[in-house]
């Protein structure tokens, strides 16, 4: 997955965009309220989930370039 696609995913713009667009076709097929408000909460928590896990993975990833701490050393004879 490339990063510019990655970013577009962790985008609250994005998600929001999404939630008003399907909000809207629920309004235009006269769905009940209670619907609306239930469809629209699973796609901002989706969202904020998918961009919390993009965030994270760019941030392990980011560390593991930098950081080499975590790798094991040379085995050292016992004595």
């Amino acid at each position: 997955m490339n990063e510019e696609f990655k970013r577009k995913l962790s985008s609250r713009k994005l998600w929001m965009a999404v939630a008003a667009f399907i909000t809207s076709v629920l309004v235009l097929f006269g769905m009940d309220g209670d619907t609306i408000t239930e469809v629209t909460a699973m796609i901002t928590t989706l969202g904020s989930a998918v961009a919390y896990m993009v965030a994270e993975g760019y941030v392990d990833a980011a560390h593991n370039k930098t950081d080499t701490s975590d790798q094991p050393g040379p085995i050292e004879k016992r004595q």
